[in-house]
């Protein structure tokens, strides 16, 4: 009984989260310090940077598959899956809606310039975020200096394919730092491959079906699957690579409502890749308004559960992994470079905003007001919503 109350208890602080947790992954990261460390208790502080670090090792929404592998160590796959529903849903249902009220928008004409306030409020949250995150994380001269050389080698070479090779080799590099770290005995360690295989499977299954039917509601699902198996980085690395794929090569939606969705996103609380509903939604219009919110759905299953399946197939072996000296070194360059990801991920998505007087006002004064009070975060996307309306 006491373990179902707490469950509920955890599920409620998801739900809560899933509409006020705004900014990205960055962002999302603080908050869950703030909720699941500092108020519930849950785990220690190292525990949940250790298990985003991990997260961020992998491919898929980082920190959807952190909040889903803290609710699987709380209670299991069936914990887990809620986790994932609970924390995703709200998020997905407004994207679709306003996927669907995008189409209707582009039939009437209808201006859609009142979000132009929200792109540089989302520069602040992800500012504030990245730079809360260093410093609670970044404490040695040798993590610094990881933290400065992933931005640099990120912001260089700008590819989805340059993130997992930053984060391993700097967990890599710390780990000859190993002696450092206490010893401790070792148990054996257990692989269940059920959910890889189940990944893998999915995946080969779903390309399979794609190619021979030629079904838009799968070859949809083995699209967005195919990105969530395959990207690295969060939000701001799948942006661009959607753009490619379902505006430049499919042209299954228009650059017009492609950036306005975006600029939505930065507006909804929850996962950023919830996006991918509003795409999934403006990819089947022609199937009218169920064939959109089928769309939508098709999307973010497809975008989600590749991350999903991957953390819990690695979240079981977790524990006995850091039981080596090697590995628990490794983490500390893993953090760093994290860091510097998030801080270059705040630089790019800069670059496509127009910087006069007004962006750069709206950018620090969200940066300096999130310093003060960060709870006020809901309250400045609506108060940008309807400045962005009225002027």
């Amino acid at each position: 009984m006491i373990k179902r109350i707490r469950h509920i208890i955890f599920l409620r602080d998801v739900l809560l989260l899933s509409i006020s947790a705004f900014g990205g992954p960055q962002a999302h990261l603080a908050l869950f310090l703030k909720i699941f460390v500092e108020k519930r208790g849950y785990l220690t502080e190292k525990d949940l940077i250790e298990l985003n670090a991990l997260c961020q090792v992998l491919p898929g929404p980082t920190s959807t598959q952190t909040i889903t592998a803290l609710g699987y160590r709380l209670g299991g796959h069936k914990l887990a899956y809620l986790t994932l529903l609970v924390w995703a849903l709200p998020a997905v249902s407004i994207m679709t809606f306003l996927g669907i009220l995008m189409s209707r928008f582009h039939e009437q004409d209808i201006s859609i310039n009142f979000t132009r306030y929200i792109q540089p409020m989302a520069v602040g949250f992800v500012g504030y975020a990245s730079i809360h995150i260093a410093w609670r994380v970044v404490r040695t001269k040798a993590a610094f200096i990881l933290m400065a050389m992933s931005a640099f080698l990120l912001y260089i070479f700008p590819s989805p394919f340059i993130l997992p090779a930053i984060l391993i080799g700097a967990g890599g590099l710390t780990a000859f730092k190993f002696k450092k770290q206490p010893v401790e005995d070792k148990g054996s360690i257990k692989i269940k491959w059920n959910n890889f295989l189940l990944w893998a499977g999915v995946f080969v299954i779903a390309a399979i079906i794609g190619h021979y039917t030629k079904e838009l509601p799968v070859r949809l699902f083995e699209n967005f699957y195919r990105n969530g198996s395959l990207i690295f980085g969060g939000g701001h690395v799948l942006v661009p690579l959607l753009f490619t794929e379902f505006v430049e090569f499919k042209h299954y939606l228009s650059s017009e409502e492609f950036l306005v969705g975006f600029a939505f996103v930065q507006a909804v609380p929850g996962p950023v890749f919830s996006f991918c509903s509003y795409v999934g939604a403006l990819s089947m219009r022609e199937y009218g308004v169920l064939g959109e919110i089928t769309g939508g759905l098709i999307a973010s299953a497809g975008i989600f559960l590749p991350g999903t399946f991957l953390i819990y197939f690695l979240i079981r072996f977790w524990d006995s992994l850091k039981q080596y000296r090697v590995i628990r070194a490794s983490i500390e360059g893993i953090t760093a470079a994290s860091t510097g990801l998030l801080m270059t991920a705040t630089v790019f998505m800069i670059q496509p905003i127009e910087m006069n007087l007004m962006n750069l006002g709206i950018i620090l004064g969200t940066f300096t007001l999130l310093n003060f009070v960060s709870s006020f975060a809901p309250l400045l996307i609506i108060i940008g919503l309807v400045a962005g309306i009225f002027f």
